[in-house]
């Protein structure tokens, strides 16, 4: 998810970092079920919480949960049930079943597996970016709510834009030439609006077709379509404005040699130096930002597609295509 950061909000980094620190993760206990807190972005147990590189702001939140699955629970539950009745002789009731199930999930915790999911922060300080690496919307909610408690005086909004994904994925499909330096690659998803929303798929398939365009007309949506920025940088653009499946193309990293510390620095330089620019154009091809307030402009030659609610983004790498793939400031070494 990317937002814009409010302009009142400019702490020394010394600041930042003695706030998460209050603030540093630990493990679950016994019968915790989940913990969440801050983690060094390097990975080592007791380094700094916050990473300057090139002026950029790296953090990362660990979350840790543990899994009890439903069953086993569902098994323990009836094993209590059935020592009640039958030293009882009567079955539990619903609300007696209830506090059971409490009881069999506080039993079941201590021998749980756990879970663990690192999110990783970005923020911009110079241009006011906040990036959250997350899954999901919701997951990037808990990432912006724990920074939100730590950070005083944060404020930042989702970046919305003036013409909707949907509409400008429309139009690039049926002119076949977004704007530069975008391409077009060799996915996408085309999704009807009616009840029963049939969806057309094509997969490593040239996009140039009368029949995308015949769908469009027809009142199909994209949903997502594949794109290489700066013949650099891939990544799949959805309805959403979320990208995922970012690329970072063969050359991106060409040279980097250095290992260890010096190679998270690099990784670090070279990953936020290519999304950053990315961001912005790409921004600027779905008309800038959305003035508060303002109608959302239509994309000219993009009348067959029917509009889109405003959206917001979100940035989730994912597995690499057949190019070297370097997740966000920790790219792997061939």
């Amino acid at each position: 998810m990317v937002y814009r950061l409010g302009a009142d909000w400019q702490p020394a980094v010394a600041q930042v970092e003695a706030a998460l620190d209050g603030a540093r993760f630990a493990e679950c206990g016994a019968t915790q079920p989940r913990a969440m807190g801050w983690v060094p972005p390097r990975g080592e147990g007791h380094g700094v919480l916050i990473e300057v590189i090139d002026g950029q702001w790296l953090l990362q939140l660990m979350v840790e949960s543990k899994l009890v699955p439903g069953a086993v629970i569902k098994r323990q539950v009836e094993a209590l049930a059935a020592q009640i009745e039958k030293q009882t002789g009567r079955k539990p009731g619903k609300k007696e079943t209830r506090e059971l199930k409490d009881q069999a999930l506080l039993d079941l915790l201590p021998m749980a597996f756990t879970k663990r999911a690192a999110i990783k922060v970005w923020i911009s300080p110079a241009t006011r970016l906040l990036v959250i690496d997350a899954g999901s919307a919701s997951r990037a909610d808990e990432t912006l709510t724990a920074l939100t408690q730590v950070l005083p005086g944060l404020s930042a909004q989702l970046i919305n834009t003036t013409v909707s994904p949907q509409a400008a994925m429309a139009d690039w499909l049926v002119s076949g030439e977004p704007p530069t330096p975008f391409t077009i690659d060799r996915d996408c998803e085309l999704k009807a609006a009616d009840g029963e929303k049939p969806v057309v798929r094509y997969a490593r398939h040239a996009l140039d077709l009368p029949e995308i365009r015949e769908h469009i007309a027809a009142g199909k949506r994209p949903t997502r379509l594949a794109l290489t920025w700066n013949d650099r940088v891939s990544f799949t653009l959805t309805e959403g404005l979320q990208l995922k499946k970012i690329s970072f193309l063969d050359g991106v990293f060409e040279g980097r040699k250095a290992d260890g510390d010096e190679g998270f620095d690099a990784d670090a330089a070279i990953t936020t130096g290519e999304l950053a620019p990315m961001i912005g154009e790409l921004i600027d091809a779905l008309g800038g930002e959305q003035v508060l307030g303002a109608t959302p402009a239509p994309v000219p030659g993009a009348a067959e597609a029917p509009p889109a609610p405003m959206t917001t983004p979100t940035i989730a790498p994912t597995a690499p295509k057949s190019t070297t793939d370097r997740p966000p400031w920790e790219a792997a070494l061939p």
